[in-house]
Order: structure tokens, then sequence, then C-alpha cells
């Protein structure tokens, strides 16, 4: 079979698939892995959590920029593709690097274009995806496989070859997302697509994306998906102090993953019948009630469909959240207003996870209830922007 041929049975939604499903396989290995590397290479606990919060502090910084450079570029697809192969090619850098400063420069540097190119991701797949009548949420499912899959491979590579199997399998799958970047299609149409009705505000520059009934429902999920770091920060050491074992943890962690994946597969049947508000308030809610039950040491029986909220919690919310920004933004911003949300959603966090760690200290499992207000306050600013700008249908 020609090459002529094989291009043209992969559509760009297939191939747009192959690149998210290799998008989160190197963080779906640090995840599992880098900590016990980490630690055998003699770095300390205090190191270790400046290790990995440094390239979050730095993506602040940097995600809004590189969304407005991929704006003004002809096609996401370059930022994109630059982007992936940056984060490829210095990840080698771990293979001479032993102490806490090398590490940090490297891993730092690995990090940000990794992180800055999602955002970017996200945007031109919804904008196309829109366009053809497809369904951008299938798409982004595979990226959520693609990391479980890692993270039990993973897991399965360390026992047997030790903490040193880790930059090997780091390395590979940075390199094996550079490469199916190559692979990725030509995002924007060649000619200007008008998506909303004219009657309907759409923000076109950056400046629009301040007013508040427009930062309000997105810095709302910001909220509820900061709640979420404190889930993977503290969820496996709180279960354990409850008397959870340890054979069961995993699976619980691995559940929560399933049922993010399913919505995603779902999400078309949702985004057709409700508003992409409602939706982020219904996460919200569901999040508070979650983080509730949380607060009093459920039963591994009831963990269970705890877990299974997450498809609610995070998985619908984030959905919504990135349908929301793209009805009521134009292409001219596409990239930087999905960067300003991602932006938003790791200022939260960060508050999130030092706010969480002292209160652990002194409420311990109770800390979830700080959590589940927080998550509603979410809540409370989505109704907000409800109250000031009804949703797309209706102000059409």
């Amino acid at each position: 079979m020609s090459s002529t041929n094989q291009a043209g049975r992969l559509t760009p939604e297939l191939r747009t698939t192959g690149f998210y499903f290799t998008l989160f396989m190197a963080n779906g290995a640090a995840v599992i892995a880098l900590p016990l590397w980490l630690n055998a290479m003699g770095i300390s606990p205090g190191e270790i959590g400046v290790i990995n919060a440094v390239p979050m502090l730095l993506m602040l910084l940097v995600n809004i920029v590189v969304g407005r450079i991929a704006d003004r570029a002809k096609d996401w697809r370059s930022v994109i593709v630059i982007g992936s192969l940056v984060a490829g090619v210095i990840p080698v850098g771990l293979f001479f690097v032993n102490e806490f400063w090398g590490i940090l420069l490297v891993w730092t540097l690995a990090a940000l274009p990794n992180s800055a190119v999602n955002p970017v991701v996200d945007a031109a797949t919804m904008r196309m995806t829109r366009r053809r009548g497809t369904d951008y949420g299938t798409i982004r499912a595979w990226g959520t496989v693609g990391y479980m899959v890692i993270n039990a491979s993973t897991g399965f590579a360390i026992a047997a070859f030790g903490t040193a199997a880790f930059v090997p399998i780091f390395v590979a799958l940075s390199l094996l997302r550079a490469s199916t970047a190559l692979g990725l299609p030509q995002f924007r149409s060649p000619e200007p697509q008008a998506t909303l009705a004219e009657s309907v505000p759409v923000a076109g520059k950056a400046r629009e994306l301040l007013k508040p009934w427009f930062v309000l429902p997105i810095f709302g999920f910001a909220m509820v998906f900061g709640t979420h770091f404190i889930l993977n920060a503290f969820a496996a050491l709180l279960w354990m102090e409850q008397g959870i074992p340890e054979w069961v943890i995993g699976p619980l962690v691995a559940l929560g993953a399933f049922a993010e994946a399913s919505m995603m597969f779902a999400w078309k049947h949702f985004s057709t019948r409700f508003s992409a508000r409602h939706l982020i308030l219904l996460a919200a809610l569901v999040a508070a009630a979650r983080w509730v039950a949380m607060a009093f040491s459920p039963p591994i029986w009831l963990l269970i469909p705890l877990q299974l909220t997450h498809a609610v919690t995070f998985s619908l919310g984030f959905l919504a959240s990135v349908h929301f920004i793209t009805n009521w933004t134009s292409e001219d911003i596409a990239a930087e207003a999905q960067s300003y949300f991602v932006v938003l959603q790791q200022s939260m966090s960060v508050v999130a996870l030092i706010g969480f760690g002292w209160l652990v200290g002194l409420m311990g499992p109770h800390a979830y209830l700080v959590a589940a207000l927080f998550a509603l306050a979410g809540g409370g600013c989505v109704w907000l922007s409800l109250r000031m700008m009804a949703p797309k249908a209706q102000a059409a």
C-alpha cells in the first residue's frame, strides 16, 4: 500500500487520537516512579517537593505566553510539534545528572514545554472537532487510557528492574510523544468559520476574557480542580492511616481513572443536552458531597462509588469548562484562552495543596470538609455567572 493511501485512511481525528494516547504517558510513569528514583538518588523529601513545585510555579508565567504565540501562528500544530520535540529531547539530560541542582534544572526544562503544549492541544482539537462535527471527548479520553496503561506497566517495571528503570522509561515515552506529534494534522480551517450566532457576544481579544461572567465559571472549576490535587497527594496516606490495605489502594486510584476515561467517551451525550455551565455547577456540587463523605473515613464499600464520582467531579467539569471557553471565544484567542484556564487550575492547585497539607496536620481526614467548602465556593462562582449571562442557546 502506498504512503498516499495510508495517509488517506488516517483521518485528522485518528492522528490526533494517536498523539493524545502518548501525551500523558511520561507523566504517568513519573507519578509512579519519580519519587522513588529521586529518593534512590539521595534527594531529600524537601528537595523532592521543590523539584515538583518549581515547574508548576514557572508554568504560571509561561503558559499564557505560549498560548498567545500559538494563536498567532499559521496553525496551532507548529507550536505543538516544536514544544513536543523540545520536551522529548531535554529528558535525555537525566542520564547525566545525579544531584539536586542538576536534576531540578533538567526536570524543569523538560516539564515546561510539555505542560505549555497541553492547553494548545485542547484548544486546537476542540476547534477541529467542532468544525468537522466529531467528538472531542472521545479523542481526549485516549489520553487518560494511555496514562492508565503506563501507570500499571511502570509499577511492574520498577518492581522487576528497580528505580534505575525510571529514566530510560521516561525518556523513551517522551521521545514517543515527540514522534507522534509529527503526525498531527493541520487544525485550523483554511477559511474562517462562524461558530455562534452574530447576536451572541464572542471574545476575540485577550482583555475580553476578564469579563466577570466569563472568568467566574472557569475560576470556579479551577477551585474544584484544585481539590483533586488534594486527593492525589493525600488520599493514599489517609487511607493507610484509616486501615485500608495497601493492595486495595492501587485499584481504588485506578477506579477513579477508569471513571474519568468513561465519562470522556460518553461526553457527547451530555454536551448536546445541557449547557456547559450547568454541567460545571453539577461537578462542583457532586465534588462537595464527595469530599464531605471522604471526611468521615468511609469503608471500602463506600469508597468504590465515591471514586466513581470522579467521572462527574473531574471529567465532566473539565470537559464542560473547555466546551464553555470554546463557545464564547473566537479562534483568534483559542489557545490563549485555554492557557488562561490552565493557569487558573495550577494556581488553585498550589493553594489547595499548601493549605490542605497544613490542615491535615490539624484535622486529619476532616480536612476534606474544607475541600468541600472550596468546591462549593467554586459552584457559587458558576451560579453567579449564570445570573449575569444566560447560556449560549438562550443568549442567541
